[in-house]
């Protein structure tokens, strides 16, 4: 008896049904792709068909509407001439595999695409709808620039390999470089990398796509090596940044002289440094001045200073790297169990230091996110005021006004990445941040606007970002 059953069922799942009112479902009705870098595929999207029907359906026909700007394969077969009488058993189903390629098409604007995919069998038709925006890029593969360099807004630049600029670097507000996985650019001469809070300049990896349904690539770290500026001998290079987003690479801003003396200018302002798997911005023997700036979630160091002037004010350096606040293994490496902020005088072979840190936020998941490590601490040149730090306390002189961080501090609105709940990090200030009014109004009046554009003029928020409802 159970053997006729068995017998029964099989058959009538191998008999095709040529019933109409038999239909065929997709684990998706559309497909939409991320933006289609032109002359370079996407990764490959997977989508399921099912028959929950008893009996098998044969598909007379697979068909794209226009066919140009997207590949199939279906059920391992990926010739669109052999896409006819694909039977699908009954309670079964077939993998469909679908990726996006775009020809140049020599403009600038974004392109939007769209297309269909159709099944057709027993006079239905089951389709899925697909769409993608394309976009022209500029492209650079290895280069060794001897001449001065200007990269323009026009249209985005897709880098794929090492960029050297032994002159100086221009990059227009509002230009995008995505960065291929071997991408790095070393910057031997001054660069001056100036955009708005409107039209900001982006460096990120060149993926596009997702990780997971819920999950964008660009939320894992590690996606290209970086940005150094590497300077040997005479004049001092000057290095202005503002308004960048650096994301999801190995190391932000690295930034390194050979000197002692004649030292390198560097200023970072309005910037985001994001989501290093290293480190985020590297100071060796630099002047460097950083304001209103978010360095957050860096694998190691968020900001190591180490020779020459550092004047640092209204940043917010967030260390959160990977678990436990995020239970996600997107990474390609742990956090390292170092300050988000370290402050380096231990060395005779740098150039002499002096650190100026006002109206910070420097917090994370350690408990020394601050260190500052010189032979004699209370002789260090410098001063610390209006911050709020997750250290001990700092019985030294040059710390006066801080307020320093209990485990029970709700500092930011998200500390954490929650995936199913589709919110990311977020680390503009909580409503009960204990960061909110303790900043120093005579620095602030140097800066009276945060990142977002927000005054400054009623209250003085740590920070660089003030709270606003």
């Amino acid at each position: 008896m159970y053997v006729a059953v068995v017998c029964l069922t099989s058959c009538r799942e191998e008999q095709v049904s040529y019933d109409p009112s038999l239909k065929l479902t997709l684990s998706v009705d559309s497909l939409p792709f991320d933006t289609v870098l032109t002359g370079f595929g996407t990764s490959t999207r997977r989508i399921v068909l099912y028959n929950p029907n008893a009996n098998a359906l044969t598909i007379d026909s697979i068909l794209f509407s226009d066919g140009r700007f997207f590949r199939a394969n279906v059920d391992g077969e990926a010739d669109a001439s052999q896409w006819h009488q694909m039977t699908i058993r009954g309670k079964d189903s077939a993998f469909v595999f679908i990726r996006a390629y775009i020809d140049p098409t020599g403009q600038n604007n974004p392109l939007i695409i769209t297309d269909e995919l159709q099944f057709r069998y027993n006079g239905n038709r089951t389709t899925l709808k697909l769409s993608a925006v394309g976009q022209d890029v500029h492209v650079l593969g290895k280069s060794d620039f001897d001449s001065s360099q200007r990269l323009k807004a026009d249209k985005p630049y897709l880098v794929l390999d090492t960029l050297i600029f032994r002159r100086k670097l221009t990059i227009d507000a509002g230009a995008t470089l995505y960065m291929h996985n071997k991408a790095v650019i070393f910057a031997l001469g001054s660069v001056s990398a100036e955009g708005t809070l409107d039209n900001p300049i982006i460096l990120r990896g060149y993926r596009t796509d997702h990780l997971f349904d819920s999950v964008p690539y660009a939320y894992a770290s590690g996606q290209w090596n970086g940005v150094y500026m590497l300077h040997e001998g005479f004049p001092a290079a000057a290095y202005t940044f503002r308004y960048v987003d650096v994301l999801s690479g190995n190391v932000g801003l690295f930034c390194q002289s050979t000197n002692t003396s004649g030292l390198p200018k560097l200023t970072v302002d309005g910037c985001r440094i994001h989501n290093m798997a290293v480190y985020g911005i590297v100071c060796l023997n630099v002047n460097a001045t950083i304001t209103n700036t978010e360095v957050s979630n860096c694998a190691s160091y968020g900001i190591y200073l180490q020779g020459g002037s550092h004047t640092l004010a209204h940043n917010t350096v967030a260390a959160y790297f990977g678990y436990p606040y995020t239970n996600l293994n997107i990474h390609s490496t742990q956090r390292d169990d170092v300050a988000a902020v370290f402050i380096n005088n231990l060395s005779k072979q740098m150039a002499p230091m002096q650190s100026y840190l006002y109206n910070n936020i420097i917090t994370g998941a350690r408990k020394q996110c601050l260190v500052l490590a010189a032979p004699l601490p209370d002789n260090y040149i410098g001063s610390f005021k209006g911050n709020y730090l997750r250290a001990d306390t700092f019985r030294l002189p040059q710390f006066e006004s801080n307020v320093y961080a209990t485990d029970s501090d709700t500092v930011f609105v998200n500390n954490h990445y929650l995936y199913k709940q589709y919110r990311y990090f977020d680390f503009h200030l909580d409503s009960i941040s204990p960061a909110i009014g303790i900043g120093d109004s005579a620095i602030a009046s140097k800066i009276p606007v945060d990142r977002d554009g927000v005054e400054r003029t009623t209250r003085v928020d740590a920070g660089c970002y003030q709270y606003s409802d």
